[in-house]
């Protein structure tokens, strides 16, 4: 039962911490002013973190290489997405690549 109040207990923290995070933004929109070079930093820093989660979902699973199915689905949906086709047809056109490559073998 300890274990399951904890767990309960740091929901409900990460839940309020998350709560306060989009507060702080609008209430201090105007009030502080970040210089350019810290804001392109951070949208850098945005777009590099997008990218590290991107490769870990795409390349490991379970602590090691996923296989090529799955790099290869992502990277149809990346193409139809650059191509700006609609996010249904990305989702199905990068499942169905990497569908189509494990039944034929493709690990």
């Amino acid at each position: 039962m300890t274990g399951t109040t904890g767990t309960v207990a740091m929901i409900l923290a990460l839940a309020v911490g998350t709560y306060a995070f989009r507060l702080v933004g609008p209430a201090l929109h105007g009030r502080v002013a970040l210089p350019a070079r810290v804001q392109e930093l951070l949208a850098a820093g945005a777009v590099v973190l997008l990218v590290a989660l991107l490769a870990t979902g795409t390349l490991t699973e379970g602590g090691g290489f996923a296989g090529w199915a799955r790099p290869a689905g992502v990277l149809v949906g990346g193409v139809l997405a650059w191509r700006r086709a609609p996010f249904p047809v990305v989702v199905l056109g990068a499942a169905v690549a990497t569908a189509v490559l494990r039944a034929a073998g493709v690990p």
